[in-house]
């Protein structure tokens, strides 16, 4: 991870000292609010809601399988605001390499996929040392997109370990063909299967992408809150307890109020207004 860390800087400094970057340093850290409100502001929100629940694993149990496995020598609020800011840091540092480039090079920002995978080597074959920096920047994504992977594939291979009672070789291999079988619709998606699709919502990528990322992941969430503060569920002293087990930064009682009732009801809120914006 650390070198991971040292290639992104690297990326950064050298995005940053090309021609014309001053331009793509603007679009991505001036906020443009008349264009957030012209999109929609619930559906912005919404959006973004979905995109922090995704990076962060949260609402499908990936956090909570991975807490398993961690000792009682660490308060787990201090753990997670680390992996929040880690988290931040390198989406924060993407969008310095990303963004600068493309405004040097005269490419058009918003295109998705397409962007990483298709323009960026151009981009870099562009670039003085082109071929190094390209080399570097898609070893780094291919770490991230491998730790992405292993982290959403052991959640569901811890699931059926202890439903099933396999053992992790055949949880491994069962639900490895299970997940190239339904993988096989999302890449069709992209060639004989391009026209199909939900109005307002897009292709079969789209598709799985709004099922998962603004509707399982926040709902898990809210779901997930409401079992930890209410009690009817576990109870806030109990996840008070669990929690502030071990060293480090503690959960405060006067948090009680807004895990109970404020924070249930900003999620609930922002996932119907993304939806009523999105379908109106």
């Amino acid at each position: 991870m650390s070198a991971l860390l040292v290639l992104m800087l690297l990326l950064v400094v050298r995005a940053v000292m090309l021609p014309g970057a001053s331009k793509g340093l603007a679009f991505y850290l001036k906020p443009d609010f008349a264009k957030m409100f012209e999109s929609g502001f619930g559906e912005v929100v919404f959006a973004a809601m979905g995109q922090a629940f995704f990076t962060l694993s949260l609402g499908i149990g990936s956090i909570a399988i991975f807490g398993s496995y961690t000792g009682k020598e660490k308060a787990i609020t201090g753990s997670s605001i680390t992996i929040i800011a880690l988290d931040t840091f390198v989406a924060l540092m993407s969008g310095l390499i990303i963004f600068p480039t493309c405004f040097a090079f005269g490419v058009e920002p918003g295109q998705g996929p397409g962007l990483i995978f298709v323009t960026l080597p151009n981009i870099f074959n562009s670039m003085p040392l082109g071929r190094l920096w390209g080399t570097i920047f898609f070893i780094f994504m291919s770490f991230a997109a491998l730790s992405t992977v292993i982290a959403v594939f052991e959640n569901i291979i811890s699931f059926t370990i202890d439903m099933f009672g396999w053992d992790r070789k055949k949880a491994v291999m069962i639900n490895g063909v299970a997940l190239f079988i339904l993988s096989i619709p999302c890449a069709l998606g992209f060639n004989i299967w391009s026209g199909v699709g939900i109005p307002k919502i897009g292709g079969i990528q789209d598709i799985e992408d709004f099922i998962v990322s603004n509707n399982l992941l926040p709902l898990g969430s809210l779901f997930y809150v409401l079992f930890c503060a209410s009690k009817k569920g576990w109870g806030f002293d109990n996840f008070q307890a669990e929690v502030n087990t071990g060293d480090g930064m503690k959960l405060t009682s006067k948090l009680r109020f807004y895990f109970t009732w404020i924070l249930p009801i900003i999620i609930f809120v922002i996932w119907l207004v993304g939806y009523i914006q999105k379908f109106a």
